[in-house]
């Protein structure tokens, strides 16, 4: 091997394993100490361990709030989901428009997502319980006199709400890079055969950006399986347990009941349903996609 690759080769893993490192400490050694700790029983603080085998694994068909916090984190990601993609494709088609603000706006809806959830969850907390009520009081719409945060049904849309408020910008920027790729001259010659603005949405411009789509419906469903602090600081799960997320009731689970073990059962369910879900997803729509 000649010097000059020898060196090459150092300098790649001089790079790269402060990355491996970092990531096998902080990602891969917690994770499969998690898939252990499903197997035992222990309270997180004594030193006696017990092999629990799969008892956790069997209590989980049983617990009731579990089912009730996994019912409402699919129900929220499929909703929020849609929603945030339709939002974030809408934005990135008009603001892909010849329009003198774009570049403003662009700003202006990718901000949001600049914000960390804990500081949007206080900001629309505050909008929600005080804002709310001096919006009904001028405008008389009586959908903004109740207390979102204090009604199951509403503490949902509320949740829903700022997700897409939060994190519409984000995928506005892909579908914008994707619609942005799309050559001109084939929308052209789709307009001179006679395609409508919809016809050249469904049959040109949606199977171009198919990639964009795989990759902005992946990143909002995993985004919307993991939701735990903007579900923690808006909701805290409530009202009574309504809007408990599955992140945010086994982050409860474990350091609220001191359930660890059961905690980390848990999580590895939870693992494998969200794994699971995002390869069938990918796994679909990467067939429907097409090639320029």
């Amino acid at each position: 091997m000649s010097r000059s690759k020898t060196r090459k080769i150092w300098i790649y893993i001089a790079f790269v394993s402060p990355a491996v490192l970092f990531f096998a400490l902080f990602i891969m050694l917690p994770f499969f100490r998690a898939i252990i700790f499903s197997f035992q029983d222990w309270n997180g603080i004594s030193r006696d361990i017990k092999w629990a085998g799969l008892s956790n694994y069997k209590r989980l068909l049983h617990d009731a709030d579990h089912i009730k916090s996994f019912v409402f984190t699919i129900k929220y990601v499929v909703v929020s989901t849609i929603l945030v993609n339709l939002v974030g494709f809408a934005l990135a088609f008009v603001l892909n428009m010849a329009l003198k603000t774009k570049n403003a706006l662009r700003t202006v809806f990718f901000l949001p997502h600049v914000i960390g959830s804990l500081i949007i969850g206080f900001i629309w907390q505050f909008i929600i319980t005080r804002g709310f009520p001096q919006i009904a009081s001028i405008t008389g719409i009586s959908i903004f006199e109740k207390n979102w945060l204090s009604l199951p049904d509403y503490a949902f849309w509320a949740l829903v709400l700022v997700n897409v408020w939060h994190y519409a910008g984000y995928l506005m920027i892909i579908y914008l890079a994707a619609l942005q790729g799309i050559p001109s001259d084939l929308l052209e010659a789709a307009q001179i055969d006679g395609a409508n603005r919809w016809h050249r949405l469904r049959a040109v411009i949606i199977p171009l950006i198919m990639p964009a789509i795989t990759v902005c419906l992946f990143l909002a469903i995993s985004h919307g399986f993991k939701v735990f602090d903007l579900n923690f600081v808006l909701t805290h799960g409530g009202p009574f347990g309504s809007t408990e997320s599955l992140a945010l009731h086994i982050y409860l689970d474990a350091f609220t009941k001191n359930e660890y073990t059961y905690a980390s059962a848990k999580s590895v369910v939870f693992f494998l349903v969200l794994a699971t879900v995002t390869v069938i997803q990918v796994f679909l729509l990467k067939r429907k996609e097409v090639e320029m």
